[in-house]
């Protein structure tokens, strides 16, 4: 599968068979997210690989938000917590002088270096933000110094995705110069 192949068949998966991760893939996901780019190569993200049936089913009913619990995630049979580590001198200089979080875009680039490197083995992945970080501290035992951005589910899709998502037209997202204006392009 060559990289425009994998963005075209990357889904946000939300239902898993109970499958469960081989270790060399879960290690070829963490070692995509450990190539990723980030501020003056501070490389503040830190993961953890969750496969335990026990945390995962306590992150499902004790972690997530109300409205939109997404309690699918009991099926994953891996949840990997995205997280960063703030004390590190690039970051804090970094965001105080622009008031940028430049920990949350090393965390996102390295998150999405695993969702593709997940899809080119032929595993579905779900991004997940809507949960209570102070709880899944509590459960997973994670330092409070330590920020959690973001979980991803992974797992073996339960049923082959065959429907083309929906995606705006190039000139909708894409301005040419300055802001409103379209690129005109060469046929």
């Amino acid at each position: 599968m060559n990289y425009d192949q994998i963005l075209e068949r990357r889904r946000s998966i939300r239902s898993f068979d109970s499958k469960p991760i081989k270790t060399k893939d879960l290690l070829a996901i963490i070692e995509a997210a450990r190539l990723a780019p980030s501020a003056c190569n501070s490389q503040t993200w830190r993961f953890i690989a969750v496969t335990s049936r026990k945390h995962i089913q306590q992150i499902c009913d004790q972690a997530m938000r109300p409205v939109i619990p997404n309690r699918w995630i009991a099926q994953a049979p891996l949840v990997i917590i995205g997280c960063s580590q703030l004390d590190v001198i690039a970051n804090r200089i970094g965001s105080g002088v622009t008031g940028i979080e430049y920990y949350q875009i090393d965390l996102g680039i390295a998150m999405e270096h695993m969702v593709l490197k997940a899809t080119e083995l032929g595993l579905g992945t779900c991004w997940i933000g809507w949960f209570k970080e102070n709880k899944l501290k509590e459960i997973l035992e994670i330092p409070k110094k330590i920020k959690v951005s973001a979980m991803l589910a992974v797992g073996h899709p339960k049923s082959e995705i065959t429907k083309k998502r929906k995606r705006k037209p190039m000139e909708k997202i894409l301005f040419y110069e300055k802001w409103g204006q379209s690129l005109k392009i060469d046929e």
